[in-house]
């Protein structure tokens, strides 16, 4: 069977799937092909149900749970850290200000609305947010990815690390992205993928050097400094990426309940949303 695995071409996902890309577990009969498109376009494409495997912003999570559940491997948490808002000046308030955003179904992005719902949003890729800062045609920018260890060298400031002000606001972990499993492939399948991602995640943990190689070679503008690269993977690539935890399956349900009660997520809330919490299909 082929599985198709959708995900963002950056250090934490390359780092990620490193075993399943360079065959280091056994993948049963599954083909396995990867596909590589930043975050936003992802979410676009699973709102069409269009890999059996992706990659997701659980903002968008509730737009696509009839057709996906989320793995419970594999999963992106920040813990008193995250998405960051940067500028070139020192900035008291984001109220009115027009805000470079990688995309409005991004947890980044939910996340900023909850935290300040007035402001401008002006949709740029990724990886070009900071540049915009830079050249100033935004006030501020939504950071994501390597660019949270990289703003400085581009002369910017930070406003304000969302996933610092999540843990102060809620005492609990920022669910940013997790990888979802298309559920027409039937429950058998379902399992077994369920412990090939664990397996993929586990072996990069035990083989750190050896993945963080591979993933250097996607971390953009910190692919030269090995410490901050280690450093990024390790911030998304952790124990909560093996299996989120009670608080981080709770962290899940408040931010979207929190996004559906301020009318930014116009999708009902989704009842079970991972794949280990359903007995059947």
């Amino acid at each position: 069977m082929r599985i198709r695995i959708a995900h963002s071409p950056d250090s934490d996902d390359a780092f990620m799937f490193y075993a399943l890309t360079a065959g280091k577990v056994q993948t049963e009969h599954f083909q396995i092909e990867h596909v590589l498109a930043d975050i936003e376009t992802l979410n676009r494409e699973a709102l069409k149900g269009a890999y059996e495997v992706s990659a997701l912003s659980f903002h968008a999570y509730p737009y696509v749970a009839d057709k996906y559940l989320v793995l419970p491997s594999g999963g992106s948490v920040g813990d008193g850290y995250g998405p960051l808002v940067v500028s070139r000046e020192s900035l008291k308030t984001l109220k009115g200000k027009r805000v470079a955003v990688p995309g409005r179904l991004t947890t980044a992005y939910l996340t900023l609305k909850l935290y300040e719902p007035d402001f401008e949003e002006v949709v740029v890729p990724f990886d070009k947010v900071l540049y915009a800062v830079r050249e100033g045609t935004v006030d501020a920018g939504l950071v994501i990815h390597e660019g949270q260890l990289s703003y400085a060298d581009m002369g910017l400031e930070k406003v304000v690390d969302l996933g610092l002000w999540w843990k102060e606001k809620t005492e609990l972990p920022l669910p940013l992205g997790c990888n979802v499993i298309r559920r027409d492939l039937g429950w058998e399948n379902i399992k077994k993928f369920e412990v090939l991602m664990r397996e993929s995640i586990e072996y990069a943990l035990k083989h750190k050097e050896e993945a963080l190689s591979f993933a250097r070679e996607y971390a953009r503008d910190i692919k030269e400094d090995q410490e901050r690269t280690e450093r990024f993977v390790s911030m998304y690539v952790n124990q909560r990426t093996l299996d989120y935890g009670e608080d981080g399956r709770q962290a899940v349900k408040v931010l979207l309940q929190m996004g559906v009660e301020r009318g930014i997520i116009k999708a009902n809330m989704p009842s079970v949303m991972f794949s280990d919490e359903v007995e059947s299909l």
